[in-house]
C-alpha cells in the first residue's frame, strides 16, 4: 500500500535549460512524492485520523475546472486543491488509501463563461456506530457561484453536526432536511451580508437574492446509501448493470410540486420550459430568497440498502442529464469500471489499487466529455464512486 501526496510546484521553480521552451515551463506541473507506509498492518483509529487530515490537506473537497472563475470557486489554486490534473483541463480525484471508497471527479465548464458548479468529498466526515461516513455531493449554482460555493464549505459541516445530534438508529430524514434548512437560512443571511460589488451577481442586481443552488448529497455508510436531492442534480446507482435513481428532479411541472407551488400561490410558466413564476426551471433549491415561499429548500430523501450487486454510484449536475440517460451513463461507468478503456492492468497489489482509482477517474472524465460531444449548455459536474467491496 502506499500513499500518494501531490505539491504544487510555483512557476518561479527553475527547470533544467533546453528541457522545454519558455512557453511550457510557465506551465504549472505536479511534483508526487511517495509516503511510506508498512503494508499489512490494519490502521488504527489513530492511523485513520492522519489518513483523514493527510487526504484533506490534499483535496479540501471541491474540484473546478480551469475557466473565468475556477480559482475563484475553488479558494485557490485548482492544482493545488485537487492533487491531480488530467488532459484537457478536466480536474481528477487523487489517488486515495483502501480506507475510502474509490472514486474519480471532473468538472469543466463546457460552453458557459463561469463555472458556477462545486464538488464536495469529505471522506470519513463522521462516525456512526463506530463506522466511517463517507461525503459526495455535486451543487450547481444558477444566477452567480456564491451559493454553490457557500453549499462546498458549510453543508457537509451541517449535516455532520446533524447527524451528532441524533440518537442511534434516528430519522436520517428528520436530520437532512434539518441541515438543508440551516444552509439555505446561512445562504439567505450570507447575501444579504455581502459586500456590495464583491460578487459578480451584483452586477446584475442590487441584491444577491435571485442566486440559488441544486444540492444531491450521497452519504455511504457500510450497508447504506442515503441520498438528499434538492432541484435537478441527480444520483444514480449502477446495480448489476442496471440503473437505479436515487432520487427525482425537482422539476415544476412534476404533478405534486405543481400542485404544491399553486397552493401556495404561484404560477409555472412555460418559457422556455416550465418555469416558477416564469424564471426558475427548478422548483426546489438552496437560496432563491425572491422566489419563496414557492422555490423551497427541503430536500427529499432516500435511503437504499447497499447489495453486493452494486457497481457504482454517479452524482452529476443537470449539464450531463440533459444530453445523457441514466441507462448510458452507467453502461459508460460500467465500462470503464471494467477497464475495458485502459490498458490492461499490472498483476502487482499496489498497482491495482492505482488503476481502480484511475478508472474511477476515466468513467468520470469520459461522461463529462460524452456531454460536451452531445452539446450541453451547461457546466458538467461528475463523481463516479466505485462501489464493489475490495477482495
Amino acid at each position: 500500500m502506499a500513499d500518494v501526496c501531490c505539491e504544487f510546484v510555483k512557476e518561479s521553480s527553475p527547470s533544467p535549460s533546453g528541457e522545454m521552451s519558455s512557453q511550457s515551463a510557465r506551465r504549472r506541473r505536479l511534483e508526487v512524492r511517495r509516503i511510506k507506509s508498512l503494508p499489512g498492518v490494519t490502521p488504527s483509529e489513530t492511523v485513520t485520523q492522519r489518513k483523514r487530515s493527510r487526504f484533506e490537506s490534499c483535496f479540501p473537497g471541491s474540484i473546478s475546472r480551469l475557466c473565468h472563475n475556477s480559482v475563484e470557486n475553488a479558494g485557490g489554486s485548482v492544482a493545488e486543491e485537487s492533487g491531480l490534473t488530467g488532459q484537457g483541463g478536466l480536474i481528477l480525484s487523487p489517488l486515495t488509501s483502501d480506507l475510502l471508497p474509490k472514486f474519480g471527479v471532473a468538472s469543466v465548464c463546457g460552453r458557459l463563461r463561469d463555472m458556477e458548479d462545486a464538488v464536495a468529498v469529505h471522506p470519513w466526515f463522521c462516525r456512526e456506530n463506530r463506522n466511517e461516513l463517507h461525503y459526495f455531493a455535486v451543487y450547481d449554482g444558477h444566477g452567480c457561484s456564491h451559493v454553490a460555493m457557500k453549499c462546498k464549505e458549510r453543508l457537509h459541516a451541517l449535516v455532520k453536526d446533524e447527524l451528532e445530534k441524533k440518537e442511534a438508529n434516528a430519522d436520517w430524514k428528520g436530520a437532512m432536511e434539518q441541515s438543508f434548512s440551516r444552509m439555505d437560512k446561512e445562504a439567505v443571511a450570507w447575501s444579504n451580508s455581502v459586500v456590495r460589488g464583491t460578487c459578480r451577481c451584483e452586477l446584475q442586481s442590487p441584491d444577491c437574492d435571485a442566486v440559488g443552488s441544486t444540492a444531491v448529497v450521497a452519504i455511504l455508510t457500510p450497508d447504506k446509501i442515503i441520498v438528499a436531492n434538492c432541484g435537478d442534480s441527480r444520483a444514480v446507482l449502477c446495480r448489476n448493470g442496471k440503473a437505479v435513481p436515487l432520487s427525482n428532479d425537482q422539476k415544476p411541472d412534476r404533478p405534486d410540486e405543481l400542485n404544491r407551488i399553486q397552493d401556495a400561490g404561484g404560477r409555472v410558466i412555460y418559457w422556455d420550459g416550465p418555469r416558477v413564476l416564469g424564471v426558475l426551471s427548478m422548483s426546489r433549491a438552496i437560496g432563491d430568497n425572491y422566489l419563496k415561499p414557492y422555490v423551497i429548500c427541503e430536500p427529499e430523501v432516500t435511503i437504499t440498502d447497499r447489495s453486493p450487486e452494486d457497481d457504482c454510484l454517479i452524482l452529476a449536475s443537470d449539464g450531463l442529464w440533459d444530453v445523457v440517460s441514466n441507462d448510458t451513463a452507467c453502461g459508460v461507468a460500467r465500462i470503464c469500471l471494467n477497464g475495458k478503456t485502459s490498458p490492461s492492468r499490472s498483476p502487482e497489489k499496489e498497482v491495482g489499487r492505482r488503476d481502480s482509482n484511475k478508472l474511477c477517474s476515466d468513467a468520470s472524465m469520459l461522461l463529462t466529455k460524452l456531454a460536451l460531444a452531445r452539446r450541453t449548455s451547461d457546466n458538467v459536474s461528475v463523481v463516479v464512486v466505485d462501489l464493489k467491496k475490495a477482495t
